[in-house]
């Protein structure tokens, strides 16, 4: 399994919609970055990914599990653009903010912190664990 992270503006589409969605999950669409839709491409049903607050918030809130492999995107004509579909998992008991996986020198690495301006991220065993742990999952 793999794990990833999916950054949204709570303003679009927030952690509390995707909740919302329950077992049907939801498109995570509106991807236009070549980068990010290559890595939803290599997503695997079942693997896991934080979700991230942009704006304001800055900070991780809750885990989605991908539930369908990538696929043309519904929002985008013309077949370039693919999506996978996420189901929120849970939420994370505290939310990791920016600030915070900064300031921890082993998450320096992290694209969030080195290209934050990529939408769909890799993120990597040890990095899930350790903010799984700073979130109050353990």
């Amino acid at each position: 399994m793999r794990h990833w992270l999916f950054k949204s503006e709570p303003d679009t589409w927030s952690w509390d919609q995707q909740c919302a969605r329950g077992a049907l999950g939801e498109e995570w669409v509106g991807v236009r970055n070549y980068q990010a839709r290559n890595l939803m491409r290599a997503m695997a049903v079942g693997d896991l990914g934080f979700f991230y607050h942009t704006q304001s918030d800055k900070a991780v809130v809750g885990i989605v599990e991908i539930m369908a492999p990538a696929h043309p995107d519904s929002t985008a004509p013309g077949g370039v653009w693919d999506c996978v579909d996420l189901r929120a998992v849970r939420a994370l008991p505290r939310p990791v903010t920016l600030a915070a996986i900064k300031a921890c020198a082993e998450l320096a690495d992290m694209p969030l912190v080195k290209s934050p301006r990529l939408s769909v991220q890799p993120v990597t065993d040890v990095q899930w664990a350790i903010i799984c742990k700073m979130g109050g999952l353990d």
